[in-house]
Formats: structure tokens, C-alpha cells, sequence
């Protein structure tokens, strides 16, 4: 399958998907113009390190085979697609919608997948420490779980308005081991969670190893953790196709930086499905009300990389907003940007009452009860549902709601 994109503009480039996941990103990290490493020079030696690591260690059969041992044995793979039945009846029963279960993924979300992989590489690596930002909580919980499983110590950095949202995953973190460190700067959410923890990699990347939680930041952790949650998209192919005896119609997941997503869509960029990522549009459009970067966003380098970001009045990462603590961030991984800019991946938005509407839904009627993160593209898929004539969707249902529980019913009551 080959596109046209037209990512510098001026310059047509031909992208053949079937060789896609071999060719992006090159060498220095780029996925056409976004992604790369902008980052001090002396970070950017630990940053070589890693990725020489991840490039022969990460490749070869030892470390291949203990991570397929992990995922099996420990982390409860493959994880299943369930035929959501009587949702798809309830929007008229001509369009069939299915979730591939990454709730039942051990923690609870997809997170688990990378963060497993990142902290057997960093145990490979002789690495006695694993420094990471969580905004939702889970890559928190899982990167404590991993911590936990390998015997490494483990700092994770928060923001303050996140810890109180997310209460029962701070506990989850604790009781694995972690040190959860209070960010208190800014909006205290996401963007100064990742500050604070780029700001303690600089101090002690010499005995640890910074576990980023999205497709974000300095080559290599966007193709490293898209690498690691291929996973999700190898299985999902599979299992469809076993399933139904052909292909969805369409895929469908939530996207932040984007972890969840790219490795859903990893396993159908060569395929004739199409392909939607969706963004929060939170309260509105209005700037500060939202995190759809790659709606509103414009070219900017954040946190160690060049993507689409919202940016305020003097080019600054704008403040951000979503009912999601997951999807709160000014910017999204450059492989989103690219497959934005050539046309592969649509990306679109679903604001908070349209999310909390689909949260409650697919917990009535399917017992599946989705994090906030989740019910964005279980949202979508219900609204893109009503505009097919027939066909399927498959949705990325990336976590689980525990976690959202008490600040849904506090914030929104039962509906």
C-alpha cells in the first residue's frame, strides 16, 4: 500500500507501507521532518546509549525470548477482542463494533507492553534506577510493576492536580514501591510532570534510565515504545481476521502522545482499513479548553522533540485541558504528526460529554466498565457507527475505568 504525503510541502514523498516500519523513523530519529533529539549534549550521550541498546541488546534472541516469556506468563497475553454486541444493536445493529482488551492487559491498560520492555532493557543495561512521568496513572502503575518485577528502584514524577484525580492509582504506585514525587509547578498535570522528570534524568541518567510513557521525547522512545506496543496491532490483526474471516473496516483508538494508538495502528498501516486517532477537544476549541494538538496545533520542539503542539501567544506550550488526566499534553508523538501530514491517519476530537456519555454506555451495556482515556474512541466509534451503512470498527479500548471511579461520580454524578 504506497501514499503520496506531502510532508515538506515542496517536496512530494512517496511512503510505501509495506516496507513503512522498517524505513521510519531513519536513522537520527525523523519521521519526515517531526521527531529527532533536541537536547543537551550531555544528555544526548545517554540518549546514544540507550539507543545502541535498544539496537543490539533490544534485538537480540535473549532478550526477544524473555520478553515474549514476560508477556505471556506475567502480563496475561494475548489479551482478547470482544464482540461488543449489544452496543453495536444499540446503534441500529448494520455496523459491528469490537474492542481489542487492552483492560485486561495485567495493571490494566496498555501501558504495561513498553514498560516492561524499557525496564528489561534498562536491567540488561546494568541500570539500578527507572525515572518516569505518569499523568493518568497508569504508565505510573505499570512502570512500578515493572520496577517491582525486576528489582529496580523507581521515582515517579506527578502533577499535584493529577494525584488528586487519580487517588487509587497513586496508592497502586506506592504499594508496588515507588517513590511518587508531587509536581507542583505550572498546572501541575502532565507537561510539568515530564519537566520535572527530564530535569532528574539529567542529574542521574549515569545509573538510570528514563522510561518515557507515550511515542514522545528524544529519538529513540518514539520508535522504541511504538516498537514495544506493536504488540497490540500484531494480535488485533490476527485475532480480527480469525474472528470475522476478514479485516475491520475501520480502527479506531484515542490519542495523547499516543502510545495506545500507534501500536494499534502498527499492525494496519499496510492494510486497506482506515485508520482514525482521537484527540480530547475537552470543554471547546477555545485555546486552554482542550489537548487536540494535532487539530489546532502548530510545528514546535518540546521536551526533546519536534512535533505539532499548542503553543500560547508567545510560542510557549500552551495550557492544556482534558476530563482525561492521559491526554492532557500540548503536543503528540511525530510519528502522529507524520501520518497526519501524509494522509494515512485521520485524527479528529470528541469533547468530555460525549466521552462520559460512551463511558457510562459501554458499561451498561457490555459490562465494560472503560477508562476516561478509552471512552474517547469508544465515543468516536459510536458517532462514526451512525454515518456507515454497514461494516466494522475495531476499537483500542486501552484501559480500564477503576482508576476514574470516584472523580467521574464526583465530577458528573450517575447517569
Amino acid at each position: 500500500m504506497k501514499l503520496i504525503n506531502n510532508i515538506n510541502n515542496s517536496n512530494n514523498t512517496e511512503v510505501d507501507f509495506e516496507t513503512y516500519l522498517k524505513n521510519y523513523p531513519d536513522k537520527n530519529g525523523f519521521f519526515g521532518k517531526y521527531g529527532g533529539s533536541f537536547i543537551p549534549e550531555e544528555l544526548q550521550a545517554a540518549m546514544n546509549e540507550i539507543t545502541h541498546a535498544y539496537h543490539t541488546i533490544g534485538r537480540s534472541a535473549r532478550f526477544i525470548a524473555e520478553l515474549s516469556r514476560i508477556r505471556r506468563e506475567f502480563q496475561g497475553r494475548p489479551t482478547p477482542i470482544s464482540p461488543l454486541e449489544r452496543l453495536s444493536d444499540f446503534l441500529g445493529g448494520n455496523v459491528r463494533l469490537y474492542a481489542k482488551r487492552e483492560d485486561l492487559n495485567h495493571t490494566g491498560a496498555h501501558k504495561l507492553n513498553h514498560c516492561m520492555g524499557e525496564a528489561l532493557l534498562a536491567k540488561f543495561m546494568g541500570k539500578k534506577k527507572i525515572i518516569a512521568e505518569t499523568g493518568a496513572g497508569q504508565h505510573g502503575v505499570a512502570l512500578a510493576t515493572a520496577a517491582a518485577y525486576f528489582g529496580l528502584e523507581c521515582d515517579i514524577y506527578m502533577g499535584a492536580v493529577d494525584i488528586k484525580k487519580q487517588a487509587p492509582n497513586v496508592s497502586r504506585m506506592k504499594v508496588l514501591g515507588a517513590r511518587v514525587v508531587e509536581v507542583n509547578d505550572g498546572l501541575k498535570t502532565l507537561k510539568e510532570a515530564v519537566d520535572a522528570a527530564f530535569l532528574a534524568y539529567m542529574r542521574e541518567y549515569k545509573n538510570a534510565i528514563y522510561c518515557i510513557g507515550s511515542v514522545v521525547g528524544p529519538h529513540p522512545f518514539p520508535m522504541m515504545v511504538r516498537d514495544f506496543q506493536s504488540i497490540v496491532g500484531i494480535e488485533a490483526r490476527e485475532q480480527f481476521t480469525t474472528m470475522t474471516g476478514k479485516l475491520p473496516d475501520a480502527v479506531v483508538a484515542c490519542v495523547g502522545g499516543g502510545s495506545n494508538a500507534m501500536g494499534m495502528f502498527s499492525g494496519f498501516l499496510d492494510a486497506p482499513v482506515d485508520i482514525y486517532g482521537v484527540e480530547p477537544l475537552g470543554r471547546g476549541p477555545a485555546l486552554g479548553d482542550h489537548a487536540a494538538s494535532l487539530k489546532y496545533g502548530t510545528e514546535g520542539i518540546m521536551h526533546g522533540f519536534n512535533s505539532i503542539m499548542l503553543k500560547d501567544e508567545n510560542g510557549e506550550p500552551a495550557p492544556v485541558y482534558s476530563v482525561a488526566s492521559g491526554l492532557d499534553y500540548p503536543s503528540s508523538g511525530p510519528e502522529h504528526a507524520f501520518l497526519r501530514d501524509c494522509g494515512r491517519v485521520k485524527y479528529d476530537v470528541i469533547g468530555d460529554e460525549e466521552t462520559i456519555d460512551a463511558f457510562f454506555t459501554l458499561s451498561r451495556l457490555e459490562g465494560i466498565i472503560p477508562a476516561i482515556e478509552s471512552s474517547h474512541a469508544v465515543a468516536y466509534a459510536m458517532k462514526l457507527a451512525k454515518t456507515m451503512e454497514k461494516g466494522s470498527i475495531l476499537i483500542n479500548l486501552s484501559g480500564r475505568g477503576d482508576k476514574d471511579m470516584d472523580y467521574v461520580l464526583e465530577k458528573y454524578g450517575m447517569r
